[in-house]
């Protein structure tokens, strides 16, 4: 039965809104309860899903429509949650939950049912937070060791023999070897190093650092794997523009799981790399001029 709302201007369609918004949190909670491994998060997951739902059908009392979860956000979610794990996407939706109660607040004095929803999206904050505890958050350090290398060393190095090389294929192979050759020395050194601090898990962190500094490789040399072989400056143009997205994701990652400023860091990162990819791009230049290298 949908309820009259008195002295009310508030439209159909945002209360709808609010209704979307609560079935697919609903939906979003519960796919996350099903993969969190702990107990007590599980149970605290389910029942912030069950909340939600609730939620759900008092908007609905109002509105006198059913509707259906955002099946793309859903979606959105569960690959955010694949790719970079739960912690990033619980502060998503803890800052989610904080929107949510701002929103709701200009509700309360027109809705009676408002301030329950209000306290209990502000007691869903505080569970999800509570929840933050994620073993790869412990290797993030090991992360930007990898991550940072790989883009100042690389960059530079790719960027340095474009010119000398001015082929693609040539260029790719060098970076690949290069890249490969770091990756190994960049994973045993770190290994040594948190063997040397005494950190039980050195290995985990060396597993870290080194698959961190292997992907940014890949992402570096594609560009010169994907042009044919003369269009060498498309492909430098391209693997900077891939440096500066990484930057950007990395940072971007950081801030949220670590609630930390994230453009001081993004800008310092990306002018670093950038810098050095521009000075290897002249270093190399002019090696080519004065030695007279060419590769034909």
């Amino acid at each position: 039965m949908k309820k009259d709302i008195a002295h009310s201007q508030i439209s159909q369609n945002i209360m709808l809104e609010f209704q979307k918004d609560e079935i697919t949190s609903s939906v979003i909670y519960n796919h996350f309860a099903e993969k969190v491994k702990e107990k007590k998060n599980k149970k605290v997951l389910q029942k912030i899903a069950k909340d939600e739902l609730s939620h759900a059908h008092i908007w609905q009392q109002y509105t006198g429509q059913e509707v259906k979860p955002n099946m793309i956000k859903v979606w959105w979610y569960r690959f955010l949650l694949l790719i970079l794990g739960y912690t990033f996407v619980i502060k998503t939706l803890e800052l989610h939950e904080y929107e949510g109660i701002s929103g709701l607040k200009q509700l309360e004095k027109e809705i009676p049912e408002v301030k329950n929803i209000i306290a209990q999206e502000k007691e869903h904050e505080k569970h999800l937070i509570d929840m933050l505890d994620e073993e790869r958050l412990n290797y993030v350090g090991a992360m930007v060791l990898g991550l940072n290398d790989a883009l100042v060393e690389l960059t530079g190095t790719i960027a340095g023999l474009t010119f000398v090389l001015a082929n693609n294929r040539l260029i790719a192979l060098a970076g690949i070897i290069t890249g490969i050759a770091a990756t190994l020395s960049m994973a045993a050194s770190n290994y040594l190093a948190e063997r040397a601090d005494g950190n039980p898990n050195a290995l985990k962190a060396s597993a870290y650092t080194g698959f961190s500094y292997l992907i940014t490789v890949v992402a570096l040399v594609l560009p010169y794997l994907l042009f044919p072989q003369n269009m060498y400056i498309f492909a430098l143009i391209c693997m900077l523009m891939v440096v500066v997205f990484l930057v950007f994701i990395f940072n971007y990652y950081i801030a949220v799981v670590k609630s930390e400023s994230f453009w001081k860091k993004f800008i310092e990162m990306a002018t670093i790399s950038l810098s050095v990819a521009l000075i290897s791009f002249l270093i190399g230049l002019l090696a080519k001029m004065f030695l007279g290298v060419d590769v034909g």
